[in-house]
């Protein structure tokens, strides 16, 4: 019974945490084009899709298209330091959700620059250098693989044997099913 707690919790932190990168991301994204007096036109989530948000008239799109990954890295360590500071069972989780986006948001645009997709397309063709996008992602990939150094044992990896935080996995899946419903039914 114990493999299958560790099963759920692994599977469905994942699943959480790609699902709620995009939500930050995009945040971020809203978040600066409202700042730069740019109007929300639709924001598309989803489990089966990739994220956007549509910005019309965007007065400022190089602003707008950095707000997703610079945001998309930002709340999820600042969430997990607050866990962190409040001594939280759970820092963990937040932890490896801080991990994920900062290799997800670096991935993105470090090696985006060479196809020149999504985010990563929008900023060069507005100026930025394809440098700065790798560099973005460097400065991003390398600490997302030190927050999730040593957690192995949290999700019952290695010295974790198998065993993890019954409550983790359930709460965690729980988190999963909202997630996945709120974007399905609010955002696609």
């Amino acid at each position: 019974m114990q493999r299958l707690f560790q099963i759920l919790l692994i599977a469905t932190t994942l699943g959480s945490c790609w699902l709620g990168m995009m939500i930050v991301h995009e945040f971020g994204h809203v978040l600066h084009a409202w700042l730069s007096g740019g109007t929300v036109a639709k924001v598309v989530l989803g489990p089966l899709v990739i994220s956007r948000t549509d910005v019309d008239p965007n007065p400022h799109p190089l602003l707008t298209a950095w707000g997703g990954p610079i945001w998309g890295c930002l709340l999820p360590l600042f969430a997990w330091m607050t866990a962190l500071l409040c001594r939280a069972g759970w820092t963990y989780l937040l932890r490896f959700f801080a991990g994920f986006c900062l290799i997800a948001n670096g991935c993105y645009l470090g090696v985006g620059v060479f196809d020149r997709v999504g985010d990563a397309g929008d900023l060069v063709r507005h100026g930025t250098p394809g440098w700065l996008l790798v560099l973005f992602g460097i400065v991003t990939i390398i600490p997302g693989f030190w927050l999730w150094h040593g957690l192995g044992p949290n999700f019952g990896l290695g010295a974790g044997n198998g065993k993890v935080s019954e409550t983790a996995a359930v709460t965690v899946s729980v988190l999963f099913v909202l997630l996945i419903l709120t974007e399905t039914l609010i955002f696609s």
